[in-house]
């Protein structure tokens, strides 16, 4: 079953269409860039407001777990609207929070600059992928997807990259105003450019809730929710296995995690491409690599040709989870598919929050060395989980 249904609008020209879903990919950058730049700021943040960076770190749940449970009513209560007003409403909301965020002199103040932009980046993630899916057409809804995750895994792989490079150039009110900025360009952006896309018809939201009574989509978030644990046992502290297993000095791994997330865009496009034809397939296809990748990383520590082959491996596959996961998810239903994908998005953040606990439960009890291999067990857990869904497929 397609991503595409029912056509939002008119198809507007392949120009036209083009360009909307390069904009949106950019937009997604910027949304999902403020919910992961924090992390490489937290040092800063923490000395700047007198805080602990544990305490700082509470920015970072509060995030996730605000993008986590309210996502999909938010998605389900919006989805209606007009959605290029919709988008530009979204991006403005994010321009003011994040200068919000850049002149907060206190955790309270700077807390609301986080929880009120999680409550939007979930909508946008849902119907952006919906909208670029439909603008596309049948034919290539898959790819439209994967180029509107594009930007959606760029942030996720860059963004904190792009925070420790920050911090050190700009500061971390910088890197904020940076954000509102580009936020509000967007914003312009999408109103000169983007064509006008019908509403959706408004589903009451009991009707978009019987999604949740079908096996076989349940299945496929929780699948999603397992596949992000092991992305995320292992990502999140993956700067820490740079600096105490392969050696990295602290101040190259910044730039050491940059290679990873641009090496791994690759696994965007072949997500993109294999996606259409199977997007079960696809997923164990990029398990199983992604098992290969985690598990491997301690035993080729010490050689830097094999570590960054081993690492090019885990980026690829990391990345071309995310549009697959994606797809997967809203393929699975006919209608409330911006519900359907925002539910993916809810079920991402449940994986990053279970992956980061963890990873950390790993580092504490186990070590670091076993960091990989554990990220690796529930990649395979993952592919048990899947041959599950498999049979529920109608």
């Amino acid at each position: 079953m397609s991503v595409y249904q029912t056509p939002l609008s008119a198809a507007p020209s392949t120009q036209k269409t083009g360009i909307s879903i390069a904009i949106l990919a950019f937009s997604a950058f910027l949304i999902v860039t403020t919910e992961f730049l924090i992390v490489g700021l937290l040092p800063q943040i923490a000395r700047d407001l007198d805080l602990s960076v544990s305490a700082a770190g509470q920015l970072v749940t509060l995030f996730a777990f605000t993008v986590m449970l309210l996502g999909p009513p938010l998605t389900a209560a919006l989805s209606h609207l007009d959605r290029k007003r919709l988008f530009i409403a979204i991006l403005c909301l994010f321009a003011a929070t994040n200068a919000l965020a850049a002149v907060a002199q206190n955790f309270t103040v700077l807390a609301i600059a986080r929880i009120v932009p999680a409550m939007a980046l979930p909508v946008f993630w849902g119907t952006a992928s919906e909208t670029a899916g439909h603008l596309a057409g049948k034919q290539h809804a898959g790819r439209a997807v994967a180029r509107v995750y594009l930007g959606i895994s760029a942030a996720m792989l860059l963004g904190i990259p792009l925070g420790t490079v920050a911090s050190t150039l700009i500061g971390w009110r910088g890197a904020f105003w940076v954000l509102a900025g580009l936020s509000l360009l967007m914003a312009v952006a999408l109103w000169w450019l983007m064509p006008q896309v019908a509403r959706t018809a408004k589903l009451d939201l009991r009707q978009q809730a019987t999604i949740f009574k079908d096996a076989y989509f349940v299945g496929n978030v929780l699948l999603s929710v397992v596949v992000f644990t092991a992305m995320f046992i292992g990502y999140t502290y993956l700067a820490d296995l740079l600096e105490r297993v392969a050696g990295v000095p602290p101040a190259q791994v910044g730039w050491w995690l940059m290679g990873f997330g641009a090496v791994g865009l690759i696994g965007n496009w072949i997500g993109g491409k294999l996606v259409d034809r199977s997007p079960l397939n696809a997923t164990r296809l990029f398990l199983i690599l992604l098992a290969l990748g985690m598990a491997a990383l301690v035993p080729v520590a010490h050689s830097t040709v094999l570590l960054c082959a081993v690492l090019g491996l885990w980026g690829i596959a990391n990345t071309a989870l995310y549009p697959i996961c994606q797809v997967r998810v809203m393929a699975c239903v006919s209608q409330a598919k911006a519900l359907a994908g925002t539910s993916n998005v809810s079920a991402a953040n449940a994986g990053i929050g279970l992956g980061a606990i963890i990873g950390g439960l790993t580092l504490t009890h186990l070590g670091t060395d076993c960091l990989g291999y554990v990220a690796a067990c529930v990649a395979l857990l993952a592919l048990v989980l899947l041959a599950v869904v498999r049979r529920l497929a109608p």
